[in-house]
């Protein structure tokens, strides 16, 4: 899967965050990255709450609630399999940098769509992270375990463009994607060195 061609990221994550920090701390990763799953269940709730009369989106977010909470209780197995303990949740600064990109009033298609980027956002950057999590980690069930998750992200990303798309309401989606691509390159630059999924 190439990042430029698939996921439009405009900048890759070096691989040696893998050896050099994620390697090293285990256990914070798996904390970090079960908080992730979790998050991102709370916010699909969130699109359902603001998108009630959308049926058919709806239905898929409620689905991928089912999905990531499932996620997250393999990534808690895991935590438990190792002798770890999950400690406290973490602030996602990558998360809080994306937010601050949406629109602010403009009406209620505009915030829709600004909503369904910026987790089409998350996801593909997930995609990304778990792809080099899975290629250079020195552990097997880990590196099986996130080229399977590569997988999820990826059809979790391309499903939050198509509806995007589909209640855009006249509004330039692509366009929107590109100015997101472009912001969220300059956040990316300074990540990459923690060990969290966005760190």
């Amino acid at each position: 899967m190439s990042e430029k061609t698939i996921l439009k990221l405009q900048l890759p994550t070096d691989p040696l965050w893998v050896k050099n920090v994620v390697e090293s701390n285990i256990e914070e990763i798996l904390t970090d990255h079960a908080y992730c799953e979790q998050k991102a269940a709370s916010n699909a709730i969130t699109i359902i709450v603001q998108n009630p009369d959308l049926s058919d989106l709806v239905q898929e977010m409620a689905d991928l609630v089912r999905e990531e909470m499932d996620h997250f209780k393999r990534v808690h197995d895991i935590i438990i399999k190792r002798g770890y303990t999950m400690g406290r949740e973490r602030k996602d600064n990558y998360v809080n940098e994306l937010f601050k990109f949406l629109t602010k009033g403009g009406g209620r298609s505009i915030q829709r769509v600004d909503r369904l980027l910026f987790s089409a956002m998350i996801e593909a950057r997930s995609c990304e992270r778990f792809k080099v999590l899975s290629e250079n980690i020195g552990d097997p069930e880990l590196s099986e375990f996130y080229r399977e998750l590569m997988i999820s992200e990826a059809g979790h990303y391309t499903m939050f463009l198509k509806f995007a798309k589909k209640y855009a309401d006249g509004i330039d989606v692509d366009k929107r994607w590109e100015d997101f691509l472009v912001y969220e390159a300059e956040v990316i630059k300074n990540y990459g060195k923690a060990e969290t999924i966005h760190g």
